[in-house]
């Protein structure tokens, strides 16, 4: 796990003295997760689309077209990282 160094920073002025606080928090462990769609080239076009009108990922976000492990299809994988709770 990785740290981030978060600093928060309490000024107070007291005459000429000033107070610093700072904190160290961890930052989330984060995992990375392919999703993996395979079919017709308009099917996984289509799915791409839907995803990305749900607001769930954006089209860019997919990999390009790449031949799929059956003649006629097609595939696009999709990497999400985000924080594991």
């Amino acid at each position: 796990m990785q740290n981030a160094q978060i600093l928060a920073y309490a000024m107070a002025d007291q005459g000429s003295q000033r107070i610093q606080v700072s904190q160290v928090l961890p930052e989330p462990e984060r995992e990375s997760v392919r999703l993996l769609a395979i079919g017709s080239r308009q099917g996984v076009i289509s799915m791409i689309q839907q995803l990305h009108k749900l607001e769930l990922a954006e089209v860019a976000a997919w990999s390009p077209l790449l031949p799929g492990p059956n003649p006629g299809e097609v595939m696009s994988i999709l990497t999400l990282n985000f924080a594991v709770s």
